[in-house]
């Protein structure tokens, strides 16, 4: 097998098979029969044959070092094939077990498929702090409080759409984590996020590249089904690693925050409005005290439930701050 595509070019970073034509109706089929246990048929005990996370799941446990993608026909090679290579083929493979490390790091922040590192430095050997990031305010004012305490060095984790490379909500693009990250001097780990694929799992295959994590920290203001959703999520995974769940900013005032935010001197916008904001915020004015005195009582002053989203800039300063520190 070889990384290329058919005549028709596969999906990015999915590194399809050029073994020969693309597959007859009937050769897919047979291919997708092969996906499937000895003895059983796709759609059996259950499983959706359509989904390629359970397919390679299956293939890996076989020893098959391909599948035939349900969607697409192509051939995939699954993570059993790809370490019989024993390194990094650089070609952004969906399962590739090297974590991308012969990607050129813009490719990875483009491409990667698998939970990689997307800045230069990755995790220090000893106790870090794992900040989820969003690229936000809330995710930045926690940063500042781990920071002032510094109990640890802190690494950064954002998740996002492994196709459309954008943050959850915050319709932020994953080049823009990297970019602040950057600013920040903290490692970035990205974890892209396929269809189908359970999010503690996935949380799971990042952390492994993290040697020592103390604890999982969160941005969380006061929404307790978030906070409680987190907990009956990440809890078991943070005690099988010897950490702790930690909210620095719960409980704490949108005064006090604002506060802080101001006293930064970074930039933050509106990078995101829902239509319970509509009218009150628009994307790409900035987020400050002056927008927080004209949001209607129906609207958190910080957007906690969700009503709009932001970007902090720490390569743009503001006010009387002096910048990020």
């Amino acid at each position: 097998m070889t990384p290329g595509g058919f005549p028709a070019r596969p999906p990015p970073g999915d590194n399809a098979s050029a073994t020969g034509p693309r597959p007859s109706a009937t050769n897919a089929v047979a291919a997708q029969d092969d996906s499937a246990p000895a003895g059983s048929s796709a759609g059996e005990a259950g499983w959706d044959p359509n989904d390629w996370n359970e397919i390679h799941r299956r293939a890996n446990e076989r020893g098959a070092s391909s599948y035939t993608d349900p969607g697409t026909g192509y051939r995939v090679f699954t993570e059993v094939g790809l370490r019989e290579r024993g390194r990094c083929c650089g070609c952004g493979c969906r399962h590739c077990p090297w974590q991308h490390t012969a990607m050129a790091l813009p490719d990875r922040i483009g491409r990667s498929r698998q939970p990689s590192w997307l800045t230069d430095d990755a995790a220090p050997s000893g106790e870090v702090d794992l900040l989820f990031w969003s690229g936000g305010k809330d995710s930045f004012l926690a940063l500042r409080r781990l920071e002032r305490a510094g109990r640890r060095p802190v690494v950064l984790l954002t998740t996002f759409d492994a196709d459309r490379r954008i943050i959850a909500h915050q319709e932020i693009g994953v080049a823009e984590a990297a970019r602040q990250a950057r600013h920040l001097a903290l490692p970035l780990l990205g974890v892209p996020l396929h269809p189908g694929q359970r999010y503690s799992e996935r949380i799971r295959e990042a952390c492994a590249l993290v040697p020592r994590i103390r604890r999982f920290v969160f941005g969380d203001l006061h929404l307790e089904h978030i906070r409680e959703w987190r907990e009956a999520v990440l809890r078991p995974l943070a005690r099988e690693l010897g950490a702790t769940l930690h909210f620095p900013l719960w409980g704490v005032s949108c005064e006090a925050l604002i506060d802080d935010l101001e006293a930064s001197g970074v930039a933050c916008v509106v990078s995101a409005a829902t239509e319970a904001a509509r009218g009150a915020v628009r994307v790409g004015e900035p987020f400050d005290r002056r927008l927080m005195g004209r949001l209607p009582a129906s609207v958190d002053p910080f957007g906690e439930r969700g009503e709009f989203h932001t970007i902090v800039r720490p390569w743009e300063a503001v006010g009387g701050g002096g910048g990020q520190s």
